[in-house]
């Protein structure tokens, strides 16, 4: 809190992708590393606030 306001400093995103086959995950991977740059939110704010994001992947 700066002067008793919330202030957003950093966002954190965890995407967790289930279901996908082994043979897509590379492709899957490559698509997370690009999304960014076309992502409005991401493009808006990621000056401002430090954006991370980290690719999950579970069998169920």
């Amino acid at each position: 809190m700066e002067d008793r306001v919330l202030v957003i400093k950093r966002i954190r995103v965890r995407y967790q992708l289930s279901g996908c086959p082994a043979d897509m995950r590379d492709a899957a991977r490559r698509a997370h590393e690009h999304h960014a740059s076309r992502c409005p939110v991401y493009r808006s704010i990621g000056g401002c606030i430090d954006i991370t994001t980290t690719l999950e992947f579970s069998d169920s």
